[in-house]
């Protein structure tokens, strides 16, 4: 299982021609997961060519407007478009009393929604952990996510067919590590010979934040970490006011956290012109490093 992931908006506070609000689409085979909603978003996803209503979740890190001014549009034309399915939405304590004063300005949500405020442990099914922790943001409470392909068991279908093993619930049985008795040669089969572990994958998203323990926590080993860059090295006396990360603090925490791969967005209009110059910032402690721009897309 993979992820796909498009970039629907990667500037910060104030939106540009060429960089919208925060919104991040993360794609699984079983989920669509939404990170952030900034305003405008239901535009993006029709320049994505991506469908609102195949979403599954909604990730929200914190309520300042840059992050969530989108919510209501987006809901709307879900709803227009008659969303079948019921939304489940994440967010810090408060989502709900926010998203009802929503309802109150906007009228009544048309589609089904549940709201789950989040602690550690965000949601996990067989497949999928969503895991969140808190940053250090300015008046708000603040989260970073990570979005885990567990690990897999994995049959190996060439050595099932040398053992002529047919296809029946034995075959559940190794799956789960147990030895069976092979049904026409009786010979005992040890789970361990026949299954192997398929590796899961582990994406990272952390946005507006001070530098912080659990930031390199919740990273750690990551395959690819998407951090806010919202300001330049020499900007550090201002990035630790308004509790933003420079791209210097960026790479430190992908270094620190051993990620394979680190991805900057969140960038202020002031560097969109020469994102370059970031780029060789965090490039110099971390090398593998990308900035990503609206409507990117990544597969991991």
């Amino acid at each position: 299982m993979d992820f796909e992931i498009i970039f629907l908006g990667t500037g910060s506070a104030i939106p540009t021609a060429k960089h919208n609000h925060t919104g991040i689409l993360v794609k699984t085979p079983k989920e669509n997961i939404l990170v952030d909603c900034g305003e405008g978003i239901q535009r993006q996803f029709k320049i994505a060519k991506e469908n609102p209503c195949k979403l599954t979740r909604l990730l929200i890190t914190h309520w300042h407007a840059d992050h969530a001014l989108g919510i209501p549009g987006l809901i709307y034309s879900m709803g227009l478009n008659n969303y079948s399915k019921t939304l489940q939405i994440y967010g810090p304590e408060g989502t709900a009393k926010k998203l009802s004063s929503l309802q109150y300005i906007y009228n009544k949500f048309k589609i089904k929604y549940e709201v789950n405020e989040i602690t550690k442990k965000v949601f996990e099914s067989p497949e999928l952990l969503i895991e969140a922790l808190p940053m250090k943001h300015h008046n708000t409470t603040t989260f970073a996510y990570s979005i885990i392909i567990k690990d897999k068991t994995r049959l190996d279908k060439e050595k099932l067919k040398k053992l002529n093993l047919p296809n029946s619930p034995i075959l559940k049985k190794l799956q789960e590590g147990k030895d069976i008795i092979h049904p026409k040669t009786k010979k005992k089969i040890k789970a361990s010979s026949v299954i192997y572990t398929e590796k899961g994958k582990k994406i990272t998203i952390i946005l507006d934040t001070a530098v912080n323990p659990n930031t390199i926590k919740i990273s750690q080993s990551a395959d690819l970490l998407i951090c806010e860059s919202s300001f330049a090295e020499d900007e550090e006396a201002r990035a630790k006011e308004s509790y933003h990360l420079t791209t210097k603090q960026a790479a430190e925490i992908a270094k620190k956290a051993k990620v394979k791969q680190l991805v900057l967005t969140h960038i202020s209009q002031k560097h969109e012109i020469h994102p370059e110059a970031l780029l060789l910032e965090a490039k110099k402690i971390f090398k593998n490093t990308i900035a990503v721009k609206d409507f990117d897309k990544l597969k991991i």
